[in-house]
């Protein structure tokens, strides 16, 4: 995610939302695009030795995912390795931020609901992808107590994309082979187009 929100009047996951909270201090951090293998390799769960690491890196992962702007972002889109998801549906218009440590998904409906989604990592690229339509999350927060957090609609299929991406997982791995080439040759045109638009030797 998943997240992000592409401009118009409909709201689907995606990991893009707008938003004036990111915090000027905070020093941004790059989020990495697909083809990166660091976004298909399983993270590691979030240990004692961690802790240092997620209390710096929790805050620089609601700056990033605020500036972008997204809903959701997990730890693997800016090259951390650890299972760790930050998420803020932003409902009526106020932000609801929460945080996701060692996140597992216990439980899913029998229902599934088609959700259109997008991807931080995956700029501008949209598919309708199908999932359960509920969710059971069970997970750390940021003060190491254990909760649990049931979903559906956006936030089911937010806590599903994101956790997808602990896994190595993302949203265009859902899709038949045929969409997700196109996708993926569709984001590898425009990064270069991109790319070239920015160089200062063009």
């Amino acid at each position: 995610m998943a997240g992000v929100v592409r401009p118009g009047p409909r709201r689907h996951i995606s990991e893009t939302m707008s938003t004036t909270l990111s915090p000027p201090a905070i020093t941004q951090i790059p989020i990495l695009v697909a083809p990166n293998q660091i976004l298909k390799a399983r993270a590691l769960p979030v240990g004692d030795k961690d802790a240092d690491i997620v209390r710096d890196l929790i805050p620089r992962m609601y700056a990033a995912m605020y500036a972008a702007p997204g809903i959701g972002l997990a730890a693997p889109q800016v090259a951390h390795g650890l299972r760790l998801v930050v998420i803020d549906l932003k409902p009526n218009d106020k932000h609801e931020p929460l945080t996701l440590i060692n996140p597992e998904v216990v439980a899913v409906s029998d229902e599934l609901a088609t959700r259109e989604e997008g991807c931080l990592s995956l700029p501008n690229q949209y598919a309708d992808v199908t999932r359960p339509a509920r969710v059971k999350v069970r997970y750390f927060d940021e003060t190491g107590a254990k909760k649990e957090i049931e979903g559906e609609g956006l936030l089911s299929a937010c806590l599903q994309h994101e956790i997808d991406h602990l896994e190595g997982i993302l949203f265009v791995d859902h899709l038949s082979a045929l969409k997700r080439n196109m996708i993926m040759r569709r984001l590898a045109k425009e990064q270069r187009q991109l790319q070239k638009k920015e160089s200062p030797w063009k």
